[in-house]
């Protein structure tokens, strides 16, 4: 196993390099084939989420494979690699597979403990094995991560520490005014642009939480009237609107919340401004930097705001995991590493990991390389009344980041819960999945371990059998009196003699393989039983043709 991830998080780059970074559908598909085609690669996958963009490859060659991942992160994201290299991390084999489960228990979101990563991850698996770029090795880790999400959900209490993404960005909004969530949102209009599935957990949400009414705007309008009719079974009060309607509910609403695939922004200054009759210009000066025109506002499914099978279900809208466990190299120039850790960025090698940490979802032995946020936290100018409140969970960004200094508008997007969420307190579960993530990383290496000696095994059983049938054909050549049930008998006893003398050496050599460093007995079984490395080799193709995903086996 020569399992290797490359990127970066909202934990390890500011949200204006996320932004830029971000991979469309078509651009993760063309880096899973591009990766596949790299020399150091054999298997790829790629985690791509609001706030998280991993590569994942089996390689052959460490070093190698480190430079290759991050420039073809650096080439697809559009991002250059001497920008984007002081922002990657990098872990390798079991610090890989320690990531991925940690990833998949939400212990690295921003939320600790959310739930939509599990499907995320299950997205991620499902593209690779449609472009058949996902063989043995990832499909293997990326089930397993799978199961021990679930597994850490159900046997924890980590859903406690797991409070939705939309829930923390209601409570933000609605921190300041000494009322509870339900108490600041009841009878209050709510305007929810997009119905993907982030927006359909925003507007499920705010039904929840007592708003008098919610309105649904969508680009395609078919969705969102279905939408608004799911929250109306469910006890709302909800109607939809054309995109080209969200000026005018600007005028009437008191909440929006926004999660679109826009590659515009949805809402600029001047929109807001206008709709509360207030003057834009010292907003306009603020704006972000980030230039996104218009052209694609209103999509309806972010591919950074991926699909959850429930609705009421903890979202992260991307959060991840900018450090932990790894066997570093330098991802490019200006990176240096430790053996063992994760790529830290020349210029912030030796800070202080502790200061660095943003909250306990860290894994055990991750090493901070998280940038301090310098940004203005999202609140009201001059302590004026909130007249509306706006919640950005799109990445990149559907609101205009100056309408925070328009008086009387309150912002929190992705940036802003990033560092509230630098503050929150650590769950007690936290310590009881990160035993369980230590488990079960110990469990996948010994498994695959084992599994490396298997077709050296099962090739020694070949030869064996051979020499049994050769054997009885020359006893047949020699004693040609034997009727058919000596003939028989004696067959049987030789062959429970050979599967005697192999079982216990065989049974012993894969429990010696299953342990660290137990590559070498695979090597030691075929030196002294003189088998042929094509056989074995074919046993393995055989193998991994019976794959129960139909053949997903990444480069033959």
């Amino acid at each position: 196993m020569s399992l290797l991830v490359v990127g970066l998080s909202h934990r390890s780059a500011p949200v204006s390099v996320l932004e830029r970074a971000s991979l469309t559908a078509e651009a993760q598909a063309k880096l899973l084939q591009d990766t596949l085609a790299s020399e150091p690669a054999v298997e790829a996958a790629v985690l791509a989420t609001c706030n998280r963009i991993e590569l994942y490859a089996d390689v052959d060659k460490f070093h190698a494979g480190v430079a290759e991942l991050s420039t073809l992160l650096a080439q697809h994201s559009g991002v250059g690699l001497e920008e984007l290299t002081p922002y990657l991390y990098v872990h390798y084999e079991d610090r890989a597979v320690h990531h991925l489960l940690s990833v998949a228990c939400g212990l690295d979101s921003m939320v600790v403990g959310e739930g939509q990563i599990l499907g995320q991850i299950k997205d991620a698996l499902a593209l690779g094995q449609e472009l058949h770029t996902a063989g043995r090795l990832l499909n293997d880790l990326f089930q397993q991560a799978l199961r021990v999400g679930k597994r850490a959900h159900s046997e924890t209490g980590i859903d406690r520490a797991g409070q939705s993404l939309v829930t923390f960005g209601l409570e933000q909004l609605a921190l300041g005014s000494g009322m509870s969530v339900g108490e600041w949102a009841a009878g209050k209009r709510a305007l929810v642009i997009g119905a993907g599935s982030m927006s359909s957990l925003a507007a499920a949400t705010l039904v929840r939480t007592g708003v008098a009414e919610v309105v649904v705007a969508n680009r395609t309008q078919a969705r969102a009237e279905r939408l608004a009719e799911i929250l109306g079974e469910t006890g709302g009060v909800a109607r939809a609107v054309p995109m080209a309607d969200v000026a005018r509910e600007l005028t009437r609403v008191d909440v929006v919340v926004s999660c679109t695939g826009a590659t515009g922004l949805v809402l600029t200054a001047e929109n807001v401004a206008r709709a509360l009759g207030v003057t834009a210009d010292h907003a306009t000066a603020a704006a972000s930097a980030v230039s996104r025109g218009a052209d694609g506002a209103g999509t309806d499914a972010a591919a950074g705001c991926p699909v959850i099978a429930d609705p009421a279900g903890a979202g992260e809208a991307g959060a991840g995991a900018g450090a932990g466990a790894g066997a570093g190299a330098g991802a490019g120039a200006g990176a240096g590493a430790g053996a063992g850790g994760a790529v830290v960025p020349a210029a912030r090698q030796g800070a202080d990991a502790g200061s660095m940490e943003q909250h306990g979802a860290w894994a055990d032995n991750g090493t901070a390389v998280a940038q301090p946020r310098t940004r203005e936290r999202a609140g009201v100018p001059n302590g004026a009344p909130v007249r509306l409140a706006l919640l950005d969970l799109a990445m990149p960004r559907d609101i205009d980041a100056g309408v925070h200094r328009l008086d009387g508008v309150r912002l929190v997007d992705i940036e802003s819960l990033a560092e509230a969420s630098a503050d929150a307190p650590m769950a007690a579960d936290v310590d009881q999945v990160r035993t369980i993530v230590s488990d079960e990383v110990a469990a996948f290496g010994a498994a695959q371990r084992a599994a490396q000696i298997t077709p050296t095994v099962v090739a020694l059983r070949s030869m064996a059998a051979d020499v049994v049938t050769n054997e009885v054909a020359r006893l047949e050549g020699r004693l040609p009196g034997l009727d058919d049930k000596q003939r028989a008998e004696i067959t049987q006893t030789v062959r429970r003699v050979v599967d005697k003398l192999l079982h216990a050496p065989t049974v012993r050599v894969k429990q010696l393989a299953s342990e660290p460093g137990g590559a070498g007995y695979a090597d030691a079984l075929r030196e002294l039983f003189d088998l042929d490395p094509q056989t074995v080799a074919a046993v393995s193709r055989a193998d991994l043709n019976d794959t129960p995903d139909g053949g997903n086996r990444g480069r033959a």
